[in-house]
């Protein structure tokens, strides 16, 4: 092409493209015939034309075309897709190498594996499709463009569907090992085999605030670690006659537990946001023990003074009566930091209630405390047609060093005095 044809190619090129966006085609592929008359070896220009070609029928031109394209332009992976579809179309076995090659290309290349996963589901294998897919179904966006919503409808039911079959192969291979350790405890393997197969998350720990490393991600402590525990629990009558009787007198003093100001993100929580629906009593609210509000309870008051709760200056412990109205959603959420646990006593709890932290459900039972990490995504609903209510109080992550409590401590009284208060 000679040097005068440049300017003369680039202007066709963009006015090809214009009549692309507004989707006059056929004046494209006259645009983009010509620029291919001064340069035939365009890549834009062979690419179009070999995708209107494509769309009006001629397979053979088109997958012509592209093959000339991906010769021009071999890193460009859209043409190889391009040449893929050609492929299929044609009857081609050189599909799937086309796809493999535009996704050595560019490794995420959405279309691309999503084509990839297609292939192998027109051809009828399911595991393989399954394995594109569950990829394909990671890297898609939030809001898929409405021509991927019923190919990843497909792919999430091929998915699903696999994940059924392998999990019935798998269980008939280890029914002889359930067999032979019938007395052992083996959750933590099943949540393995679930998480590997593709029936549950992996859930990690995501503090908002402090990561302490090296903490085990553990989702529900046991509690026979806890030794103090057991007096807490058998005093759970007690603690709910003065619950209750707090909640008769003045259920008004119960504040929301989110209460974000003005023109904060409310992101999930944007109905509970100043709502009653979940609500909370304070007997300890950052590091502050409240005197005037433990006086009303003054049983549930002492018990606390006697439990390991973590102790932050101007930020832990805290411990509060909380209460979920019937029909409501605590969204799924993470806490501040791993340096601490979370601990409920089940005071009032309706049927329908169940309380999930990563991939364990469990049902609050008054009387049976429950100990868990709350920087693994976790979520609650009270299902029921009464108020739910639990005691909630704080302790520390007993991984942690008396060393580590005690640096963990400065180094929050150190972050809050460079950024100002802190909540945990």
């Amino acid at each position: 092409m000679a040097t005068g044809q440049f300017p003369q190619v680039e202007a066709l090129a963009r006015q090809a493209d214009q009549a692309m966006q507004t989707g006059r085609m056929d004046e494209a592929a006259r645009l983009w015939g010509q620029v291919r008359q001064l340069a035939p070896r365009h890549p834009g220009a062979l690419m179009f034309l070999g995708q209107h070609a494509l769309h009006r029928g001629d397979t053979t031109g088109a997958r012509l075309l592209l093959e000339q394209a991906a010769e021009a332009d071999p890193n460009n992976p859209v043409i190889v897709l391009n040449l893929s579809a050609a492929y299929r179309a044609t009857n081609d076995p050189r599909e799937l190498l086309a796809l493999d090659r535009a996704l050595a290309i560019d490794p995420y290349f959405f279309p691309a594996l999503l084509a990839k996963g297609m292939f192998f589901d027109r051809a009828g294998n399911a595991r393989e499709a399954a394995r594109v897919f569950r990829d394909v179904l990671t890297i898609a966006p939030a809001v898929p463009d409405d021509w991927m919503k019923q190919p990843l409808a497909r792919a999430r039911a091929v998915v699903d569907e696999n994940i059924v079959a392998v999990t019935r192969f798998l269980d008939a291979r280890l029914a002889e090992g359930r067999a032979k350790f019938a007395g052992a405890d083996l959750r933590r393997f099943e949540e393995a085999k679930g998480i590997m197969t593709g029936a549950k998350k992996a859930f990690v720990q995501q503090p908002t605030l402090l990561n302490f490393p090296q903490l085990p991600p553990i989702q529900f402590y046991d509690r026979k670690d806890f030794p103090w525990l057991a007096e807490v629990e058998a005093a759970t009558d007690t603690i709910r006659e003065e619950f209750l009787a707090l909640w008769r007198e003045d259920a008004k003093e119960f504040a929301a537990y989110v209460n974000h100001p003005d023109g904060v993100p409310l992101n999930q929580w944007t109905e509970l946001n100043r709502s009653p629906r979940w609500s909370v009593f304070f007997l300890w609210g950052n590091g502050v023990r409240n005197d005037a509000h433990c006086a009303r309870v003054p049983k549930t008051a002492a018990l606390l003074d006697k439990v390991p709760m973590a102790t932050v200056p101007g930020a832990a412990p805290a411990a509060f009566f909380s209460t979920l109205q019937p029909r409501t959603l605590i969204p799924p959420h993470t806490g501040v930091t791993n340096t601490r646990l979370i601990v409920h006593i089940p005071l009032v709890v309706p049927p329908g209630c169940w309380f999930r932290v990563g991939n364990d459900t469990r049902e609050w039972e008054p009387g049976t405390a429950l100990i868990f990490d709350d920087t693994i995504e976790h979520e609650a609903w009270n299902g029921g047609d009464r108020m739910r209510a639990v005691l909630i109080f704080d302790i520390w992550n007993p991984y942690l060093t008396d060393a580590e409590r005690a640096m963990t401590c400065e180094l929050l009284a150190g972050y809050e005095a460079y950024y100002g208060p802190i909540s945990t």
